[in-house]
């Protein structure tokens, strides 16, 4: 009987943890406020830093990327092809398509002025593991622009992997161009061509895992 009581106050304590810890876990709609006004504040802290490309690409980094899943983006871009290209292939395309977002997110903030971002309460039911956020940046004098966050629930917790810019799919968009890269060049041309902007334009990919 001891040892039935010390286990079971085990497995509560256990549930307890694991409960608390999921009650930390923010919801989907609140992460992506949090990382919105974060960047925000510290764009408007700092009057010099969007003059700055490498700072500005230093904040996404450490703001935005730990909550994306660029492999799953990656596959969204890549199609059909994604099946054909070895592991090694797709570590090296989702590295180099890592490196062209971030430029591409980076260079949205460059021009962020008096621009403000209203997320959108989030209607999901709590056993969905794959839901939209909906937002829309808004500035005076100019319609709203709406941006839609994709994210899937993942052990590390909600990871976006794809935004909607006025309902256009961010990875979807290079879809066709990198199915015709792939076509004519193979995988390994789609790399070298990926890496040859990310170097012509100064993006560092992070370094692959050995």
């Amino acid at each position: 009987m001891r040892n039935f009581l010390v286990v079971s106050a085990k497995f509560l304590s256990l549930c307890a943890f694991v409960s608390a810890a999921l009650a930390q876990e923010p919801a989907p709609d609140v992460l992506i406020r949090t990382i919105a006004e974060d960047v925000i504040a510290t764009i408007r802290q700092d009057s010099r830093l969007s003059e700055n490309p490498a700072r500005v690409a230093a904040l996404v980094e450490a703001k935005v990327l730990p909550h994306f899943d660029f492999a799953h983006t990656t596959r969204i871009a890549m199609g059909a092809n994604w099946r054909r290209a070895t592991p090694e292939q797709q570590e090296r395309l989702t590295l180099e398509f890592r490196a062209l977002l971030v430029r591409t997110y980076s260079g949205a903030l460059l021009n962020f002025r008096d621009q403000s971002v209203d997320v959108k309460p989030l209607r999901a039911k709590p056993e969905d593991t794959r839901v939209t956020v909906r937002s829309e940046i808004k500035q005076p004098g100019s319609q709203p622009m709406s941006i839609d966050y994709d994210l899937e629930k993942t052990a590390e917790g909600w990871k976006v992997f794809d935004v909607k810019i006025a309902g256009a799919s961010l990875a979807a968009t290079y879809r066709d161009t990198f199915a015709e890269v792939v076509r004519n060049h193979g995988v390994d041309g789609l790399i070298e061509q990926l890496s040859g902007k990310n170097r012509q334009n100064g993006a560092k990919p992070a370094p692959v895992r050995t």
